[in-house]
């Protein structure tokens, strides 16, 4: 991106970022997740598994996930939250949790969120 000092030019960029975000919005399918304590711990529960058959993103047919933490709401793709997922995949990252748990999933480092993939 160029840069430039100047006001118009800056409103320009902005546009086409509000106009991108409009069409995800309207568009698109976004699973939205809210983890209670990804604020105190630093990391998201990504649920793939429950009771013993797929579940969460193993099964999700949205297209984007917007995981809530505290006051933040961060849209991801799909594809690219199982890409950050999978690197942790039979790790000590992969750990029970959920109701009694009875779900597996991937502790996320929120920061990975903001990470290129």
């Amino acid at each position: 991106m160029d840069f430039c000092n100047n006001f118009s030019h800056d409103l320009k960029v902005g546009q086409v970022k509000e106009i991108q975000l409009a069409e995800i919005l309207e568009h698109k399918t976004i699973e939205v997740k809210h983890d209670l304590i990804a604020t105190k711990t630093g990391n998201l529960f990504i649920e793939y598994e429950s009771r013993g058959k797929p579940s969460g993103i193993s099964k999700s047919n949205a297209d984007y996930y917007c995981l809530c933490f505290g006051d933040t709401y961060a849209m991801i793709k799909t594809e690219n939250l199982k890409k950050l997922c999978r690197k942790h995949y039979k790790t000590k990252s992969d750990v029970l949790g959920g109701d009694n748990n009875t779900s597996k999933g991937i502790l996320l480092p929120i920061y990975e969120l903001f990470i290129k993939i």
